[in-house]
């Protein structure tokens, strides 16, 4: 019995010792790695500091002056256009009255029994001219023969002073010439019966400008290499000789291409003269301004003598056209204005690049970020074709361990040839839309790491590259 007590007792106390060892070999082994781990990592964060203050922090190495968003006002933003509406086309064209009203070009359709032609009164008179109209009209035939209206409203007809027609209808027309041959006593009443009809509808010649052709209509935005511009001679003919006509006999509305307006430029001579009194005015302008280092050169207004007329606006407000202002006569012309202008810049961490902006809704920060090929939210691999990133990307087992840039400066361009740089946190605009300034024309988007993301980055880089490798030193 105290053998068997004894023999257990040595089995325990060998048991005993057997996992004290073992638990002295753990510590020892954790202690060994720890030790090996800090001597390997230390030097390598202290090289990642180092590097990072003095080469690789370009918040410090290429600062930039920027005011936070929210800091500045409202007339550093751009209006918003996404809430703009398209007007309605209608107001682009003009009412036709019930009845054609004569005026100079139209070409008259009279045939007046033993006048025109002359009969002699011992012979019968014969039967009057039949006219087919051209295959793109869409007047009926017409009997009798052809007599323009003069560019001053006036009828010539034999052995009758020059009637004035115009502003009047066919029949009103006819009633004045029967009138007229009565009171001539040329003709009797019992015969005076004269046929009125027209031939040709009078014409207004227009020119129309587009500079929207080059991007394929309205199919959607393509930059070309140059600003290919389409134009030619239009003919409109009566009560068709407005915007709207013009526009839909040249390919219809602006593309995408073109800016959402339409211009008119009158060619009679006195909008000529104020045209050209505006832009000596405004030359003027700037000489003066040259000479002065403290006076801002003006920038160049609306011209007063060209008619802008707005093809979005907002909900409510319909445009102030008279008809006056929609109705076209012989050379004026219609300018479609290309919108090359509208675009901006990226640089940075970003891929360098111009870059087109919407024409009917907004783009903001993280919105053309993207557009630019920048990664938004995620890792900064994306956006690193740039240059400018120090470390951080897959690590040599494959996993993504970067920080991504969170720091974007739109440069934007204000009057005088100054510059605002607003400043976007880019944490602080995922999550608050507010956050996110509007991109307009001529903005430059620079995406910087922050100094702190860089220096995460080395450490990461430096500990996946050195540390990982220290671990497995000396086994």
């Amino acid at each position: 019995m105290m053998l068997g007590q004894t023999g257990n007792t040595n089995f325990h106390s060998d048991r005993g010792i057997n996992q004290e060892s073992s638990r002295m070999r753990t510590k020892f082994s954790a202690k060994t790695c720890i030790q090996k781990l800090s001597k390997g990592l230390l030097p390598a964060v202290a090289a990642a500091l180092f590097a990072s203050s003095f080469t690789g922090c370009t918040s410090l190495t290429q600062p930039i002056n920027g005011v936070p968003a929210k800091r500045l006002p409202k007339q550093f933003f751009p209006e918003p256009k996404a809430d703009l509406v398209p007007v309605d086309v209608s107001i682009l064209s003009v009412e036709p009255p019930r009845d054609y009203q004569l005026s100079g070009g139209d070409i008259l359709g009279v045939y007046v029994e033993g006048v025109l032609p002359f009969v002699p009164p011992d012979q019968p008179p014969g039967p009057p001219p039949v006219n087919f109209p051209d295959a793109d009209s869409t007047l009926p035939p017409s009997i009798g023969f052809p007599i323009p209206v003069q560019d001053d409203g006036t009828l010539s007809l034999p052995l009758l002073e020059p009637l004035d027609v115009e502003g009047l209808t066919l029949d009103q027309v006819r009633d004045a010439i029967r009138d007229a041959y009565i009171d001539e006593g040329i003709l009797v009443s019992e015969k005076a019966r004269p046929i009125v009809t027209i031939i040709r509808e009078r014409t207004y010649n227009v020119i129309v400008v587009r500079e929207d052709t080059s991007g394929g209509g309205n199919s959607g935005y393509i930059k070309s290499s140059d600003q290919s511009t389409t134009g030619g001679l239009v003919k409109l003919p009566a009560y068709q000789n407005d915007i709207l006509h013009a526009l839909v006999e040249t390919g219809g509305l602006p593309g995408l291409n073109a800016r959402n307006e339409v211009k008119v430029l009158r060619a009679s001579t006195a909008d000529k003269r104020k045209r050209a009194d505006f832009l000596r005015a405004f030359w003027q302008q700037q000489e003066a301004a040259r000479l002065d280092p403290c006076v801002c050169p003006p920038s160049l207004p609306d011209d007063p003598a060209v008619l802008k007329i707005p093809l979005r606006v907002k909900p409510g407000v319909v445009p102030e056209l008279t008809t006056e202002d929609v109705t076209l006569q012989d050379g004026d012309i219609v300018y479609i204005e290309s919108r090359d202008a509208e675009v901006f810049y990226t640089g940075g961490l970003l891929s360098p690049g111009e870059h087109m902006l919407p024409r009917d809704y907004d783009l903001d920060a993280l919105q053309a970020m993207a557009m630019a090929g920048g990664a938004v939210g995620g890792n900064g691999r994306a956006a690193q074709g740039g240059g400018g990133g120090r470390g951080g990307g897959a690590n040599g087992f494959g996993i993504d361990t970067s920080v991504p840039p969170g720091l974007l400066y739109i440069l934007r361009k204000t009057p005088c040839n100054g510059q605002v740089a607003i400043e976007v946190d880019l944490a602080q605009a995922i999550n608050d839309p507010k956050a996110r300034p509007l991109i307009q024309p001529g903005d430059t988007l620079i995406l910087q790491y922050k100094c702190e993301e860089e220096v995460i980055n080395f450490g990461i880089a430096t500990f996946f590259t050195f540390g990982i490798a220290e671990l497995f030193n000396g086994r």
